[in-house]
């Protein structure tokens, strides 16, 4: 089974979370339009869906899913989104697709966190998928700084520019071990809109696409 059928596999195991009259939560991503897709016969039996950027705002529009505003809406029932990387603990290292700020508001406000992923996205420690930071564009090189004082590589991601408006430093070169720790210390300094860290929120299931069969890990309590 290759990469794709895996992504196709979790996703269309995430309906299982879906219900009737639901607020539903819908990140981006290769993963997340496999669950779009399969979202679509949901589209007069669920509330709405909250989009967490531009791109799965349209993919859902054109299957006829109404898109709500966060603000209009008392949050989500679930929040469906995949990830770069995963641990079994379920922290994250997500905004591959630069949708990352947008993703963590909506993973906020959502009641349920379902990652779905390939199980090639499952790793003992994060850090080898380069980390997301999103910056506003004139502390670029300060927020760069402060990164290589962490020991980090910081790489502009060149050519892009977020629904935000913001720049993206991918970070190269971290063992994250610490998640949470490290999530709490970008975010504090001036001019990190946010990073890709989902540890302080991280998912409550994942749904890992097997080659020999669908996976789902639990998040201790």
């Amino acid at each position: 089974m290759d990469q794709d059928a895996l992504k196709k596999q979790c996703a269309q195991a995430a309906l299982a979370f879906v219900e009737d009259d639901m607020m539903v939560g819908v990140g981006t991503g290769s993963t997340v339009n496999h669950f779009i897709a399969a979202l679509a016969p949901w589209k007069h039996r669920i509330a709405g869906a909250v989009s967490s950027s531009e791109a799965s705002t349209r993919r859902l529009k054109d299957i006829g899913i109404a898109v709500r505003e966060l603000n209009d809406t008392d949050g989500c029932e679930i929040y469906v989104d995949g990830a770069d990387e995963v641990t079994e603990h379920l922290a994250m290292v997500k905004g591959g697709g630069g949708a990352l700020t947008r993703e963590k508001i909506v993973a906020q406000a959502s009641r349920r966190f379902v990652c779905i992923a390939d199980a090639s996205k499952l790793v003992p420690v994060l850090g080898t998928f380069p980390l997301p930071v999103e910056v506003i564009p004139m502390a670029r090189s300060l927020v760069a700084r402060q990164l290589v004082k962490l020991g980090g590589r910081p790489v502009l991601r060149e050519g892009f520019v977020t629904d935000n408006g913001n720049v993206i430093l991918d970070v190269h070169g971290l063992t994250i071990t610490d998640p949470a720790g490290l999530e709490s210390e970008l975010n504090q300094f001036p001019g990190v809109v946010t990073n890709g860290l989902f540890a302080r929120r991280p998912a409550d299931v994942l749904l890992l696409g097997d080659p020999a069969g669908m996976r789902r890990i639990d998040r201790k309590r």
